[in-house]
């Protein structure tokens, strides 16, 4: 595969606001959001980018109405760029302390599966053999696409926060039309409770691919591996997931704390094949690297 295309994101500039109740009231102190973005890997399709135009970024605190982040500067950035644990800074803002419940993204067009054209800052792809083609977001440029997941904001303290988009369930081909749909899988990561698994795969079979993927402690079934329905994907419930490199290394990274199952899939010519392993009860702690090397 090619060498991804970077595009330089800049970071947000930094706003100052205060976090007011339902009745107008400003909370007791304030503290700081560090907020990142990172990615899991696409392996379809000869995809050598995701470009993500982002309008606007929204935050909801506990008890209170969404509110935008002030002063965001609308940014187009590849997500691919962001794998195996790299990640991008957005900014760091000063806000309300107190448990925020979600935040939302506000997407650029083209919106609607009639427009045909790319715009800029807007979402598209790129391809192995240089070309481009839109994603189509729907409501993304309206309503926008939720980040889940819990942080608090600590009194004249900072919390680094970190958005996984992931582009393997988040880009979905429409039927045989040939068109793509935007549908993004976001989930918000404390980093520091996050932790990783890393290792190496051994026994690859000749003329093989290996993806590795991630799921809760007995949250996997084998109807994860079903064929999927039309805009939709194989492996629906995985937390993330990794294409396993040349010399059979991958990483999983930004995991909560807990217990994961690791699914071993073969694909060939890029296309799902068979499961050949699922190992299972793999332990993964806060800021901690879980080394795991797997034989097949």
């Amino acid at each position: 595969m090619k060498k991804l295309i970077f595009l330089t994101i800049g970071l947000i500039t930094p706003f100052l606001f205060s976090s007011c109740n339902e009745d107008g009231n400003s909370t007791s102190g304030t503290g700081t959001l560090k907020l990142s973005i990172t990615d899991a890997p696409i392996e379809t399709d000869g995809i050598t980018a995701v470009n993500i135009g982002v309008k606007e970024v929204q935050y909801h605190m506990e008890g209170e109405k969404w509110q935008t982040f002030e002063g965001f500067e609308p940014d187009t950035f590849n997500i691919l760029e962001l794998t195996g644990g790299e990640s991008e800074l957005l900014g760091q803002f000063e806000l309300g302390a107190g448990t925020y419940t979600q935040l939302r993204f506000i997407l650029a067009t083209p919106e609607g599966k009639e427009s045909s054209t790319i715009d800029n800052p807007g979402c598209y792809l790129e391809f192995e053999d240089g070309s481009t083609q839109p994603l189509f977001v729907p409501s993304g440029a309206q309503t926008g696409y939720k980040a889940t997941g819990n942080f608090t904001v600590p009194v004249n303290g900072q919390v680094a926060v970190t958005a996984d988009f992931d582009a393997r369930k988040s880009v979905v081909k429409a039927g045989n039309s040939g068109k793509y749909i935007l549908k993004p899988t976001i989930r918000l990561v404390v980093d520091n409770q996050a932790g990783s698994i890393s290792g190496n795969v051994a026994n690859i079979p000749e003329g093989s691919g290996i993806m590795i993927y991630a799921y809760e402690d007995e949250t996997y079934t084998e109807e994860e591996a079903a064929a999927p329905e039309e805009e939709s994907v194989r492996f629906p419930n995985a937390i993330t997931s990794w294409e396993v490199d040349e010399e059979g290394n991958y990483t999983l990274a930004f995991l909560a704390p807990g217990v994961y199952d690791l699914v071993v899939v073969e694909t060939i010519d890029g296309e799902f094949n068979q499961i050949l392993k699922v190992v299972e009860d793999v332990q993964v702690e806060s800021l901690e690297e879980t080394t795991l090397d797997i034989e097949l």
